[in-house]
């Protein structure tokens, strides 16, 4: 048994989600109710238009240049992640709505316990047939459950009933959570170099262009609801930047399939770059009062 599968992946999972938490109040989900307009429309771009963009762009690679199937079922696992503590951060750094951003990731967090082994079986029915092996749906529930679900919860709790240790240690467990996204991100490609070498020319672009779709997707609709500037920026980023480690844990650790991680491992680089320049042409640029 792998060491880094079965126990660093999802310890170091388990703690990304746990720093989540601590950042995390109550008043974080009232907001969903409070601006039911900006969440109903972010959801949506995440939880239904990412996964349907990534099928198009799937289908249309496999067309035009036969993408491996076992890839494509890696862009599906990607597609069905939620945003992470990444997509948080730079909204934050863009000034962009931080709170509808923390909101959007932590409850699709939630909803994936459910959604995601749904979406990534349609993927392998679709792409490796019925006969290849699944998620099983159980056990996938309350492994990610118990990797992604309970330490959000218990960083809350902790945030709740001792709200200063919370406050004291939440900006090191972020920054130690992006270090440990960063490193497993360069471990899973590097364990894959070779395939990631091979299958680069194909899946780089596929993936840019996944990446670029939903991004201009997430603002677009946002701007076309009438949404605000910093709404839009929210929506933007939780629709482009995913869990990447989640998808990881996903493809190696639930599906024993190393190969699966190669989507995950180079969108998580090429995020930083798209989302890195979209963060920096917002910084420079004005803002102007909207009505």
């Amino acid at each position: 048994m792998d060491i880094v599968t079965q126990v660093v992946l999802p310890l170091a999972l388990a703690f990304m989600m746990f720093s989540m938490g601590l950042a995390l109040v109550l008043d974080d989900f009232r907001r969903v109710v409070l601006r039911p307009k900006a969440f109903v429309i972010g959801a949506l771009c995440q939880m239904l238009f990412l996964p349907l963009i990534a099928l198009a762009v799937v289908l249309g690679w496999q067309a035009a240049f036969g993408l491996d199937p076992v890839l494509a079922v890696g862009f599906l696992i990607l597609a069905a992640c939620p945003g992470g503590v990444t997509s948080n951060l730079l909204t934050h750094l863009a000034k962009g709505d931080t709170a509808l951003s923390i909101s959007l990731t932590a409850t699709i967090s939630l909803a994936s316990v459910i959604t995601l082994p749904f979406i990534v079986n349609f993927g392998i029915d679709l792409f490796l047939g019925r006969e290849a092996a699944h998620l099983p749906l159980g056990e996938t529930v309350a492994g990610i459950f118990a990797i992604t679900t309970i330490p959000v919860l218990l960083g809350m709790a902790l945030r709740r009933w001792a709200s200063t240790t919370a406050l004291r240690l939440e900006p090191a467990a972020r920054v130690l959570a992006t270090a440990l996204f960063v490193l497993i991100v360069i471990g899973a490609v590097a364990a894959e170099w070779d395939l990631v070498r091979r299958s680069f020319g194909d899946v780089g672009a596929a993936v840019l262009t996944l990446n670029l779709a939903t991004m201009a997707l997430g603002w677009t609709v946002a701007r076309a609801a009438r949404l605000d500037r910093r709404a839009g920026i929210a929506i933007s980023l939780e629709t482009g930047l995913q869990n990447g480690t989640l998808a990881i844990f996903v493809a190696a650790t639930l599906l024993g399939n190393e190969a699966m991680i190669v989507p995950a491992g180079i969108y998580s680089l090429v995020m930083f770059f798209t989302a890195g320049a979209f963060v920096a042409a917002l910084i420079r640029r004005p803002v102007v009062a909207e009505a």
